[in-house]
């Protein structure tokens, strides 16, 4: 087993790795000699993260696979494509995610449908996957992306919430399951990340980092994957966050209700 700081020889596959946290993700994988499986959407931006990650870290090995992970196919593709290029990844980063602010009954069909393809569907196949790939194996790991609203039952972000609550419960269940097969399940619920998913204007990350009410990607990424190589339960970013979900918990209805009339019904934060 190498040390957590040592990955060579290991392989990963990261899900939605073209920007934000996931690029992160790559990044602090590939520091640590990990080679890469890169998962996107979107062809054009795969090739452009592959070509960055490749002038920083030369001696990785980075692949690249198109896919979107609504499709019902995406593990026979995933397998499919780990038999061809004959490799055998040991560590499945589930990130991709999407996010809207707004009443579950004024969010389109297809909208609601992808929060729960891609959050519920996708992270459960390819966490099945995976699970049962390296339960054979008897090693790896896998670090699923909840959020912190997953403890946040509030106006307009009923749909992100509930879908990010099923990825905390299942992987935390998963942890237990894999734990005699030294398979390792992290789940990460981050609170406030300063990238582009809420829509914030730079200099308001910029400030937002400032005073610690968000954290950077690369730092998030970095103590994310620490703590899935150590074999952690739980990653929750900053004493702060913490704080929040016993406030949030504990939050009257109408302060619920007034977030809903003043901000939601407004459109001020959609």
């Amino acid at each position: 087993m190498k040390t957590p700081d040592n990955l060579s020889g290991h392989c990963a596959i990261v899900t939605g790795a073209t920007g934000g946290i996931g690029m992160n993700f790559c990044r602090e994988l590939a520091r640590r000699h990990c080679d890469l499986v890169i998962t996107d959407i979107n062809g054009d931006k795969l090739v452009d993260a592959r070509n960055a990650l490749s002038a920083d870290f030369p001696d990785i090995r980075i692949f690249i696979v198109a896919l979107d992970l609504t499709d019902q196919d995406v593990t026979d593709r995933m397998e499919a494509f780990c038999a061809l290029e004959r490799i055998n990844p040991d560590i499945l980063v589930n990130n991709a995610g999407i996010f809207s602010f707004a009443p579950v009954a004024e969010t389109p069909d297809r909208k609601v449908e992808c929060f729960i393809q891609l959050h519920v569907t996708a992270v459960t196949m390819l966490s099945r996957w995976f699970a049962s790939r390296r339960k054979e194996e008897r090693s790896g790991w896998i670090l699923n992306m909840s959020s912190m609203s997953c403890w946040m039952p509030m106006p307009g972000l009923a749909m992100y919430a509930a879908t990010k609550a099923y990825i905390r419960v299942f992987s935390r269940s998963l942890h237990y399951e894999m734990k005699d097969y030294g398979v390792n399940v992290t789940v990460a619920c981050p609170g406030g990340i300063a990238t582009d998913l809420f829509g914030l204007p730079a200099n308001l990350k910029k400030l937002a980092v400032g005073i610690k009410v968000l954290d950077t990607p690369e730092n998030f990424a970095r103590k994310a994957i620490g703590r899935m190589l150590r074999g952690k339960k739980q990653y929750i970013n900053g004493w702060l966050n913490r704080i929040s979900i016993v406030c949030v918990g504990i939050t009257p209805t109408p302060v619920r209700m007034m977030v809903k009339h003043r901000l939601l019904d407004k459109g001020i934060i959609r």
